[in-house]
This record gives structure tokens, sequence and C-alpha cells, in this order.
């Protein structure tokens, strides 16, 4: 046997060699994650099915039914990124040539209407201008035309732009309609107000790496029981097998016994559980608050700095800020210069707005004075050079 090793170059270098000195996140996600969360993934590893990771389980499910304002049975992290949540709400949920409205007004929704069209369903997109929240007068229209429509799809917090859309009147409108409602809320859990309950969502999902100051990896969702009917309900197999809420819900049901489904990524459900403890401990309603304090100071010392917002204040997004780039000034050349000097990381522009506007940030542990102190001192001395 042929036991001669193929060299591909030198020998890895140390990763402390590669690691970066610290970084302000203060981009679109992901953002700060807290110490505490930090300290928590470095907890000795156990089973996916191990009796303390079980109960675990169960603690991580009630704690994200507080976040998600539900009782919801159904409510866990899927074990992949946001866009594993929104891929499972699509697939679980419709069926090909199902008809759904997806009300579009930014990267996010179009990722939705995405979904809809990889899955086969039928698509309506009613699209809205970038910067602009998605109105209700136009969705109730949609769904009075399409009265066959299973499914409104929307995004709450729109990422792209920095627009936070009223969802308890897209939702009530979609029961009003007997449509089923799927809802993005990445950035919007933890930040500003998400009452799934309240608000009738039939479908959530959400990010670890937001406002829960938690590592990427993780997609919180939640699944009403009109959704877990429609789900029942289906005449075809759920195109997804990672996905399939049918065999995920067997893992995650501590009711019955546990079946195992796939091998949960352990370390990261203790950040996500310590995560969960800070929210719990600070309470919801504080945590909108200073989401929307440190929006405040933001603005202002922005506006003092000669920058303006494109996004009216009424729709705005108090975890993501939208800034208009100054006519002369270059976007990658002052974001290179914050990195380089302050260690500050800001986003760029999406769609109609790149390289005509920054995405700025203040999302979970990263939401804190200090943060826009460090932000608007970087901004003022790269926009001086």
């Amino acid at each position: 046997m042929d036991m001669t090793v193929v060299s591909h170059g030198n020998i890895l270098p140390p990763l402390t060699d590669i690691l970066p000195d610290p970084r302000t996140l203060m981009g679109p996600g992901p953002s700060n994650v807290h110490p505490r969360v930090l300290g928590a993934m470095a907890q000795p590893t156990v089973g996916h099915l191990d009796p303390t990771f079980q109960q675990l389980m169960e603690e991580i499910k009630q704690g994200l039914r507080y976040a998600f304002q539900t009782k919801n049975a159904l409510t866990f992290p899927v074990s992949a990124p946001g866009s594993a949540g929104m891929e499972m709400c699509f697939a679980n949920l419709m069926e090909a040539g199902d008809k759904v409205i997806v009300a579009r007004n930014g990267v996010f929704g179009a990722r939705m209407l995405e979904n809809v069209t990889r899955f086969g369903g039928i698509p309506v997109d009613i699209s809205f201008g970038w910067g602009t929240a998605i109105d209700p007068n136009r969705i109730e229209q949609a769904l009075k035309d399409h009265p066959d429509a299973k499914i409104l799809a929307f995004v709450h917090a729109e990422t792209s732009t920095g627009v936070l859309s009223d969802a308890e009147s897209l939702c009530a409108l979609a029961q009003a309609h007997d449509c089923l409602t799927i809802v993005d809320a990445v950035t919007s859990l933890g930040g500003v107000p998400v009452k799934v309950d309240d608000w009738g969502i039939d479908a959530v999902y959400s990010g670890s790496q937001k406002c829960l100051s938690c590592p990427p990896g993780l997609s919180p969702v939640s699944f009403s029981d009109r959704a877990i009917a429609r789900l029942r309900a289906r005449t075809t197999p759920v195109p997804s097998w990672f996905l399939d809420l049918t065999l995920v819900m067997d893992y995650w049901d501590g009711a019955g016994g546990r079946t195992y489904h796939h091998t949960a990524p352990v370390n990261a459900m203790y950040a996500l559980y310590e995560s969960l403890l800070l929210l719990q401990a600070e309470g919801l309603e504080r945590a909108w608050t200073r989401h929307r304090v440190q929006h405040e100071n933001l603005v202002a010392g922005l506006e003092e700095l000669g920058l303006s917002l494109p996004v009216d204040p009424a729709v705005r997004l108090p975890q993501l800020n939208l800034v208009t780039i100054p006519d002369g000034k270059d976007d990658g050349a002052v974001r290179a210069a914050l990195l380089s000097e302050y260690g500050l990381e800001i986003g760029a522009g999406l769609g109609t707005f790149a390289g005509k506007a920054w995405r700025i940030g203040l999302m979970g542990h990263t939401a804190r004075p200090e943060n826009v102190a460090i932000c608007l001192k970087a901004l003022s001395y790269a926009l001086s050079r």
C-alpha cells in the first residue's frame, strides 16, 4: 500500500498568527459577542443525546419562547444560520403550485422570492422602493386580487436598508384572508418588539449573530399550530431531508423521547443558552429601549458630522442604520481607514445603495455608548482625511 503523503506547502501557521486585533463590529452582522457567551462556548463538549444536553435543549426552547413572545411548542434553533431557517419555513409550509405573496423591499425579501421559485411555488412579487417600508394597503389589495394565495412572506427588519415594517398589521391582513405568514426576524429579534402570539405570526425565523449577541451559526424558529396543521396536511414530501420538520420535531420534542436526526452543534447551543440568559436578565423591554437609545445617540452624532440618513425616521430600524456617503468620499477608502486605524467594521451598501450608503449596526452587545463614541470618532477621522 502506498503510504506517501502529498505535501500542499508549508505546515499551517498557528491561529494566533492569523487572527486580527479585536474588532468593533458595527456592520450588518455579526455583532460583538458578549464575553460570557464566548466563555460558554469553551465548556466541555458532550454528546448530542446526552441527558444533560437534552435538558439544555428544553431550556433553550423556553428561552426562545420568551425572546419570540410565544407559547408555540415548536420553537427551537435550527443547526444552521438564518438562511436555513428561511428555507425551513418555505420547504415545509408550501408545496409546488402554491401561490405565495412576497412583499419585497430589499435583498432579503428577494431571497424569499427565490425560495418560492426554487420550491416550485407561484410567486406574487409585490415590490417596494429600497429604503421604504412595506405598505399594508398594497398587501391588502394583493390578498384581494389573489384569494387563492396560501402564504404571505415578508421581512420584518430589512437588513439591506435599515427599514422596519409593520408586522402586526401585515399579519392581521393575512389572517383576515386565511393566509399563513412567514416572517423574517433575523435582525429584529431582541432589538425591537417581535410578538409572535399577539401578532399571529405563523412561521418566523431569526439568526443568532445579530441582537442575541451570539456567534453566527444558529437560526431560532417558531411555528404556530396553524403552520403545523398545514405541514401535516401536505400531499407531497418536504423537499429537503435536513430541514424536514416532521423529522426535526422528533429530535427537539422531549415529550416522547428524542429520535436521532443530526449531530447538533453542542458548544454553539451552550452559547445560545448563555445569550438567552443575558436577554432574560436584562429584560426584553429594556433591551428594546437600549437599542433605541443608542440609535438616537448615533443619529445625533452623525448629524453633527454633517451626515444624513435616507430612511424616514418613522420606519428606521434602530439596530441597522443606513447612512448616505457624502459627495466626494470614497466608500471603500473610508471603510478601510476605519478598519485599519480603529479596528471598526461598518457595512457597505447593497443593491441601489451600493457605493452610496454605509450600514452601521448597533446590535446586541454592540449597542453600547462606548461603541457609538468609537464609531463617531473614527468616522470623523476618516472623513477628515
